[in-house]
């Protein structure tokens, strides 16, 4: 009876046959919402996938996730091509995939707008990034297919319009899994090692795998680490390539991008005439302003009669010579007053008597200050008496206990008022 009873390895492996053996297990489609997604460090991908009834596990192993072309996040419904297997290990079945790509739109699709977002959120397309192309340019090179419409239609366009300007190729394979890495490496060249005005980098039209080379990561890098001003020209009637988002200028076509890289030499020259023609018409306006102006003075009585002139000249001078007479005239009048004066003064007296007199003024001012003396007052018995260094001339300016000095003919006394 214990016979009968199989291991839950021999039950797991019976059904792992089973699975194995079903061909419409080996390759299936299967829609539903990703749930519980996880990329390990390893690169593989672990997930549920889910509808309204029922789930089932699911792994991506690194070989097929790296192939990717967009990020698979939580809710998203997608479509996954892959196999059925037991996982011995835990006992259950689960989904293998091989490809996925999101319910409802295509698989590039996805993975332009992940990156566009990515990008964005990074700063690439900020329009402070944004160069500025210059108008002159001396040269400017190309990033495209050495054969092809797309180089013969810049080169035709700058030639006409600049033919000053020198254009340099830079042929590049633009379609491909070897086209981002090569147009990388021409922008690069084009870059550092040659002195460009504009760089122009693009192809000819076509379907969004055939420009899926501008829409790589690496591409969008090497247009923003570019030093020189780039115009995409990515040709497509609607979307617009990653490129376009990232480059300095956006043209729709060739032509256009030509266009945008160079001035039309007519357009200049059109301008030069024009300038030359305004500039004349002024020059001309300036004369004849001029000319007028000069009319109207050589029409004035100064120029008609000249000899007004020295006329009125005359008369100044005459004026002038008049007022120098009358000025020396009061002057030495003034200077003879002054020296009347002078000699009516103390400087033309006899010095004896003047000397006399001061000696007689000086005495009589001696004796007043004799009178004035205090020490001729002391000298007849009186005496001065000071308090703090002051004249005391009152008794009611003393009180009890005030110090005095009292100046004798012959010393000094200090005492105490009692």
């Amino acid at each position: 009876m214990e016979d009968e009873y199989i291991s839950v390895s021999e039950l797991t492996d019976y059904i792992k046959r089973l699975i194995n053996s079903d061909s419409g297990l080996k390759q299936v489609y299967v829609r539903g919402e990703i749930s519980n997604f996880k990329r390990y460090p390893s690169g593989h991908c672990y997930f549920s996938l889910k509808d309204e009834g029922s789930m089932i596990p699911g792994v991506m192993f690194y070989g097929f996730a790296s192939k990717l072309k967009f990020q698979p996040e939580n809710g998203m419904k997608v479509l996954v091509r892959g196999y059925v297997d037991v996982y011995k290990t835990r006992g259950n079945y689960q989904l293998y995939a091989q490809r996925m790509i999101e319910d409802g739109l295509g698989e590039l699709h996805i993975a332009f707008e992940q990156l566009k977002k990515e990008l964005e959120s990074k700063g690439y397309f900020d329009d402070d990034l944004k160069k500025p192309i210059p108008k002159f340019p001396k040269k400017v090179g190309v990033v495209t297919a050495a054969t092809g419409a797309a180089i013969r239609d810049i080169v035709t366009t700058i030639k006409r319009r600049w033919p000053l300007c020198e254009i340099i190729l830079f042929p590049s394979l633009v379609q491909g899994k070897l086209a981002p890495n090569n147009i990388v490496r021409q922008i690069y060249v084009a870059d550092t090692e040659f002195d460009l005005d504009t760089l122009i980098v693009g192809r000819g039209g076509g379907s969004i795998e055939d420009l899926w080379a501008f829409n790589e990561r690496i591409v969008a890098k090497a247009i923003l680490s570019c030093e020189t001003p780039v115009i995409s020209a990515v040709v497509h009637e609607i979307d617009w390539t990653i490129a376009d988002y990232v480059a300095d200028k956006r043209a729709a076509t060739q032509t256009s991008a030509a266009e945008i890289a160079v001035t039309d030499i007519k357009e200049i020259s059109s301008k030069v005439d024009d300038l030359d023609s305004r500039a004349n018409n002024v020059m001309a306006k300036q004369f004849n302003d001029n000319l007028e102006k000069f009319e109207r003075i050589m029409n004035r009585p100064l120029f008609k009669n000249p000899h007004i002139i020295h006329e009125r000249k005359a008369m100044d001078l005459d004026f002038i010579k008049g007022r120098l007479v009358s000025s020396s005239k009061e002057m030495i009048h003034s200077n003879q007053m002054r020296l009347s004066k002078v000699k009516s003064s103390n400087v033309f007296r006899n010095p004896q008597s003047i000397l006399d007199e001061k000696t007689i003024i000086l005495s009589r001012n001696i004796d007043k200050l004799k009178v004035l003396n205090p020490l001729l007052t002391i000298q007849r018995g009186y005496a001065v008496a000071r308090s703090k260094g002051k004249v005391v001339s009152y008794a009611k300016d003393l009180k009890e206990d005030d110090e005095l000095e009292l100046q004798f003919k012959d010393g000094k006394v200090n005492t105490r008022v009692l």
